[in-house]
């Protein structure tokens, strides 16, 4: 058992109002190593999200998202772009990009994220870009055509294989891929649990990493009342569709007024997080609104 510890009692990021496209809030985001240095994509968006009380998206109340990029030599301190890296085209795009997923396989970066077209609440699709330097993308589409969110890559192959995780509601499922385009085999690796924290729906948070008992894998969860928690799981070295042991409890929760008061009360939600100096960042959008960090000792991570 194990839990996160705050480094910091504020968010390390937030909104920027000179800045229209990140004016209302910054939040979930991936984060990598490239260049010795901590590259963080995080999501923005330019307005509030009082449009998801209605049954309907109204493009009287739309919002936009887009990406930025954000640089740290120490994971706390950031140097941010003052544009987006990233932005929608499209319709299936139309109501922006949303929550990125980072992972390195080779010497390429390929990002997992949800297209949103704004059609119906229904319309988000997981789509894929690639590349070399964090900041020129090449978009390779939509990856699987269906209402699908919380899409990322394991960040090696597994018998020659891609592995894609991704969350059909309300559970985790993979899929495997040969060539990033046609994705086969699908199954739930984890469910919920009824009647606790896990009970409503569950969906990854960054890429699972290796640790010396197999892969790590952090996950946002949801109860019955819409809290949203992060809890951590044990994924098989071998075969990292087997789940061998998930954490009681959360390792996360909202506690912190920044965590429990924003756009949407009570989330801390993750996309990501990175090893440094054998030191694990865990970085976190708190009330879809900042960003936070949390973090442990990566020997201190014990199943």
């Amino acid at each position: 058992m194990f839990k996160l510890r705050r480094l910091s009692d504020q968010p390390i990021l937030a909104p920027i109002p000179a800045h229209p496209w990140e004016r209302a809030a910054v939040f979930n985001c991936a984060v990598t190593m490239y260049q010795d240095k901590i590259h963080m994509i995080y999501r923005a968006a330019d307005r509030d999200f009082s449009v998801l009380r209605q049954a309907q998206p109204e493009a009287a109340l739309q919002f936009t998202s887009s990406f930025g990029l954000a640089v740290s030599e120490d994971g706390l301190s950031f140097k941010r772009e003052a544009e987006p890296i990233y932005v929608g085209e499209g319709p299936q795009e139309a109501w922006g990009v949303e929550d990125p997923r980072l992972s390195k396989i080779g010497e390429t970066f390929y990002m997992v994220y949800t297209a949103f077209g704004g059609r119906s609440w229904d319309d988000h699709r997981i789509a894929l870009a690639s590349s070399q330097d964090l900041r020129t993308w090449q978009r390779h589409g939509v990856l699987l055509d269906e209402p699908n969110k919380d899409g990322a890559l394991l960040e090696e192959k597994v018998n020659g294989r891609y592995l894609l995780f991704h969350r059909r509601v309300p559970h985790i499922w993979s899929a495997v891929s040969a060539d990033l385009r046609s994705w086969h085999d699908h199954k739930i690796i984890m469910e919920t649990i009824p009647g606790g924290w896990e009970s409503l729906k569950i969906g990854i948070a960054g890429p699972p990493l290796r640790i010396r008992q197999g892969y790590l894998m952090i996950y946002h969860a949801v109860d019955g009342r819409r809290t949203y928690r992060l809890g951590a799981a044990l994924l098989d070295g071998e075969d990292p569709t087997k789940v061998v042991r998930r954490l009681p409890e959360p390792i996360l929760e909202p506690e912190l007024e920044w965590e429990r008061q924003g756009h949407v009360p009570n989330v801390v939600f993750s996309c990501g997080q990175v090893v440094k100096d054998g030191f694990l960042y865990v970085y976190y959008g708190a009330a879809d609104q900042v960003i936070g960090v949390a973090g442990i000792e990566l020997d201190e991570i014990v199943f």
